[in-house]
């Protein structure tokens, strides 16, 4: 994960260091597991020549004005 948070347990000697590890690690699993997926790349924009031919080819061409 990215920039996912340090985790540790903070409390007073009432786990052993082999329990407290464990907790932290199963915390770490379940976030991984529970993570949003990462969103996909942005679509590479297309030349407005390319997509005024789109625009005529499907009838559309009339339909939305130049500039957008």
């Amino acid at each position: 994960m990215i920039g996912r948070p340090q985790l540790r347990i903070v409390a007073p000697a009432a786990a052993s260091p082999e329990e407290a590890a464990a907790v932290v690690a199963a915390l770490e699993q379940f976030m991984c597991d529970t993570a949003p997926a990462p969103a996909p790349p942005p679509r590479a924009r297309s030349s407005a020549w390319a997509r005024a031919s789109r625009l005529e080819a499907t009838g559309h061409a009339g339909d939305v004005p130049w500039g957008r």
